[in-house]
């Protein structure tokens, strides 16, 4: 057994509670349902030193996570993930946190990993999800180590090594001629007709728990402090909203003090209802109709967390930030020429949403910055410009001058 203090879950939108230790979608208000803990019996008792020992992965934070029987977590060998200076970007004080070093390759793992314990926890045998090609594979991959069926819908032009990879590893998996959203409306109506559990995006209490865990560990990893500003990715905003949660949990149970990271929230320009809905300074954000962004991980046009985002980064004095395609790509190219990391292109969207900040004052060059990148470089396509050389033909040394 683990040491889980859950104690309930909670409506985001009105407050209502509901049991934990049973299958929920989204609350009777129809908004997403957040895991509460038993934070006070833990302050001061899980402390810095509590952590001592333990495996150097998210399932160390037992406490603040919903799993109450270890033996429903199927790992595969979930680890920490690094923090990258980023040397000669701003004086060396933003940093990449490298979530692409987890299993499947995405930070989508943490998340999928919880949801898929908890499914097993719960008695659930199969479990489906629309995806822009990350969460599939961890979907896929996950269940098929707990021994849960999966079903995996996403769209037509999602990465070719997603689709392969969600397939190889178990899923049973459909391109669609839609979007992100209307593949969710497949899964949800796929609820009653063909008996899934629904585990997308905030649709289910505890794929969150899970992402939080990257606000917990990068807590830990600066010594119990957090930084001045994080730069997420947002599409879904999952783990934005759980990093939010994560901090306010730390505090309560003493673990940092009332500090907090402004929040800012990367869209990429051809899909960007939160950084729309900020700048009108609305609560919810409408659909962005016609998406479209290489960066597939944050094409979402609407967020069923849309509410949950914004309040986060009104709270935290953050904002939201939209880049064009060039300037992603443009970014993903010179961090890999100049720092040697090779990102995704929604990890190279918070460099160039870091950098466009820096330009314009809203943030400075002193502050400690995160950026996220969320999958591993390897998994898209990369630009084909690499010349040949003939070796029957007399080599011209000149041009390695």
């Amino acid at each position: 057994m683990t040491t889980s203090h859950i104690t309930h879950l909670e409506c985001t939108r009105t407050g209502e509670t509901a049991k934990a230790g049973r299958l929920h979608n989204l609350s009777a208000a129809g908004a997403p349902l957040f895991a509460r803990y038993d934070l006070d019996a833990l302050r001061g008792v899980l402390t810095k030193d509590s952590f001592a020992g333990r495996p150097a992965n998210f399932w160390r934070y037992s406490e603040l996570l919903p799993v109450r029987d270890r033996a429903n977590i199927s790992s595969l060998g979930e680890t920490f993930t690094p923090l990258i200076p980023l040397e000669r970007l701003a004086g060396g004080n933003a940093s990449i946190k490298d979530e692409g070093r987890l299993p499947t390759g995405s930070f989508k793992a943490r998340g999928l990993a919880l949801s898929i314990a908890m499914a097993k926890e719960l008695g659930v045998t199969r479990v489906a999800i629309p995806t822009n090609g990350n969460a599939g594979a961890a979907t896929a991959a996950y269940a098929s180590r707990a021994g849960i069926e999966s079903f995996v819908f996403c769209p037509d032009d999602t990465p070719d090594i997603n689709v392969r990879e969600t397939a190889l590893q178990g899923g049973k998996v459909w391109r669609c001629n839609g979007l992100i959203d209307q593949c969710g409306r497949i899964v949800h109506a796929g609820e009653k007709e063909a008996g899934w559990f629904n585990i997308a995006t905030l649709r289910e209490p505890y794929r969150v728990e899970g992402k939080k865990t990257m606000g917990i560990e990068l807590a830990e990893q600066l010594g119990w402090q957090v930084p001045d500003v994080i730069f997420y990715p947002t599409g879904g905003g999952t783990g934005l909203i759980g990093m939010w949660k994560a901090f306010a949990e730390l505090e309560a149970v003493g673990l940092i003090g009332s500090k907090r990271p402004r929040m800012i929230a990367v869209q990429a320009s051809g899909c960007a209802p939160i950084v729309r809905a900020w700048n009108k300074g609305a609560q919810c954000a409408e659909r962005w109709d016609d998406a479209s962004t290489a960066a597939a991980g944050i094409r979402v046009p609407a967020a069923i967390g849309d509410f949950l985002i914004l309040r986060a980064l009104r709270e935290s004095d953050g904002f939201a930030i939209a880049v064009e395609e060039e300037e992603i790509f443009d970014a993903r190219a010179h961090t890999a020429r100049d720092e040697g990391l090779l990102l995704c292109p929604e990890g190279a969207a918070t460099v160039a949403g870091y950098s466009k900040a820096l330009e314009s004052g809203q943030v400075g060059p002193d502050d400690r910055a995160i950026l996220f990148n969320c999958g591993n470089g390897l998994k898209y396509p990369m630009p084909d410009d690499v010349p040949r050389l003939d070796l029957d033909a007399p080599i011209d040394w000149a041009m390695f001058d």
